[in-house]
């Protein structure tokens, strides 16, 4: 199978099902970021600091390959349901998050992004998860949305402010606040 079909040279996509719709579609906008937002993750996977926490990072990736199937799916139904985020998500990212908050100081400020490499790449994936979140909040104004896609950006995207906050403790650097 070639990897280019030349279909899409006119602008267009193709949904499971087989209907085209432009690339700008607000479907394919939001998949995208989805994808996008894979990416960065598997960014920060990469780095050595995160070998403990790579599975976690390896379930966060397979959740959104999961939001982005189900956003994809042109029809609700049964295929549509066998690729939404497991119903024990939302629920386990809080559990990290709480884990993690059990290490750090108490937030009195806004905190500035960066210290490191690292802590910056988690920070651009905040804000990537938070603009795939609003890109979904959106097509839910048009299409019917599964409650858990949006839940589980919402909470993704604090986990991974509390993780860049973690890395930048485990690594000693300063947090630089911001007066609120």
């Amino acid at each position: 199978m070639k990897i280019y079909t030349r279909t899409g040279d006119d602008g267009t996509t193709s949904l499971p099902g087989g209907r085209r719709v432009p690339k700008h579609n607000l479907r394919v906008e939001a998949c995208g970021s989805i994808d996008e937002l894979l990416s960065w993750v598997g960014l920060i996977r990469d780095f050595r600091e995160n070998n403990s926490r790579r599975d976690t990072l390896i379930y966060i990736q397979d959740q959104l390959m999961r939001c982005a199937a189900a956003l994809a799916a042109d029809k609700a139904g049964e295929k549509k349901a066998k690729h939404l985020p497991d119903k024990t998500s939302v629920s386990l990212l809080e559990s990290e998050i709480d884990s993690m908050e059990a290490k750090l100081p108490p937030i009195k400020s806004f905190i500035l992004p960066g210290g490191s490499v690292l802590v910056s790449y988690c920070n651009i994936a905040r804000s990537v998860c938070r603009r795939t979140e609003r890109a979904v909040v959106k097509l839910n104004n048009d299409k019917d949305v599964p409650d858990i896609v949006v839940k589980f950006l919402n909470r993704l995207s604090d986990y991974l402010f509390v993780l860049s906050r973690l890395i930048s403790l485990e690594l000693d650097n300063k947090e630089i606040s911001w007066p609120i």
